[in-house]
């Protein structure tokens, strides 16, 4: 059997509001592009690795500099991926599964039984902004009908009133994250001033790596509280257990479609709800995710709504309902060459 074979490349993509939240802000987004190559076909992945994991692009090509794909058959995905970190593991994950699509002529999501009639609706994300850069974008979703609005800078005053503002100008459903931006005290205040304006739940209120603490939240709040930065991989969610309300899950944060299929599985286990979020990324890695979408309760996959020029395009959306599409492995189609 042929070799595999991997090519990675940086990709750059534009974004077209600068997003930033309270670790800091970008206007273009950069992430790693994985071609995996086996007899005549191409399998596509990618990753956007988190600095607060201490990953980057350079840690994803040092990786496979030192450790090269080794392998002829890519339905090994196990082998494969054993002992990758978390960010390098996910953009190869994508493209074994891309690859096994393809290989059979099958959309990712068929392979995996589920039904594409069942994805959920995502939601369209707002970075920190100024008042009028805020109205501006809410003018620019329109009708979407879920936003996510970022919080965690500025003093609780600001954000309640960046909430009021939102509200006073959309009426579909309202979802928060704090990226770890607030302490539990100041997260049960603020959420209880929040609570008038109809929010769906918050995210990640609080810095990761203290589960009683969010236990202490949720039971002081009115409002649901869903985990991000707790919720790394399966092993994380045990101990979350009683503390929060559900997870996010993110495919590079758990290292792509095995590890996600591994923590939706174990939060319901735990009876916990499941978002699947993204990064600022292409539609490889929104699209990878969105195949996963029927077994989730949420969704946040918003990444090509936010970049400006995409070389990629996959899943589509009816009014914020993902739309998955039906070509073999992902489906994602190339619109212009990126190397």
């Amino acid at each position: 059997m042929a070799e595999l074979s991997l090519a990675l490349s940086q990709l750059d993509l534009p974004l077209v509001h600068p997003f930033k939240i309270t670790r800091g802000e970008e206007s273009v987004s950069h992430t790693a592009l994985f071609r995996l190559h086996w007899r005549a076909l191409e399998g596509l992945g990618e990753s956007s690795p988190i600095p607060r994991y201490g990953e980057s692009i350079e840690s994803i090509y040092a990786w496979y500099r030192e450790h090269p794909i080794h392998g002829d058959d890519p339905y090994l995905t196990h082998a494969l991926l054993e002992g990758i970190p978390s960010a390098a593991r996910c953009g190869l994950d994508i493209a074994l599964h891309d690859l096994m699509g393809k290989d059979l002529g099958k959309p990712l999501y068929r392979l995996l039984g589920l039904d594409p009639q069942l994805t959920p609706t995502t939601s369209f994300t707002i970075g920190i902004s100024k008042p009028e850069l805020t109205l501006q974008k809410i003018a620019e979703i329109g009708s979407h009908p879920v936003i996510k609005v970022k919080l965690g800078l500025g003093s609780l005053q600001d954000q309640v009133a960046t909430i009021e503002l939102v509200r006073s100008k959309y009426g579909g459903a309202i979802r928060l994250d704090a990226n770890e931006g607030w302490t539990p005290e100041s997260a049960v205040q603020i959420l209880k001033e929040l609570h008038r304006y109809d929010i769906e739940f918050c995210e990640q209120p609080i810095p990761a790596g203290s589960p009683e603490k969010l236990r202490y939240i949720r039971d002081h709040s009115a409002i649901p509280i869903v985990t991000d930065e707790d919720s790394k991989d399966a092993s994380d969610l045990p101990a979350l257990r009683g503390c929060v309300d559900g997870i996010n899950v993110k495919l590079v944060k758990c290292g792509g479609i095995c590890g996600a299929l591994a923590m939706i599985h174990t939060a319901r286990a735990l009876k916990l709800k499941v978002m699947l979020g993204c990064m600022v990324e292409s539609a490889i890695l929104s699209t990878a995710a969105a195949h996963l979408s029927p077994l989730v309760d949420w969704a946040d996959l918003d990444g090509p709504f936010l970049t400006a020029q995409d070389p990629f395009a996959g899943v589509t959306y009816d009014n914020g309902k993902l739309i998955l599409p039906d070509g073999p492995g992902l489906g994602v189609r190339e619109l212009a060459r990126v190397d």
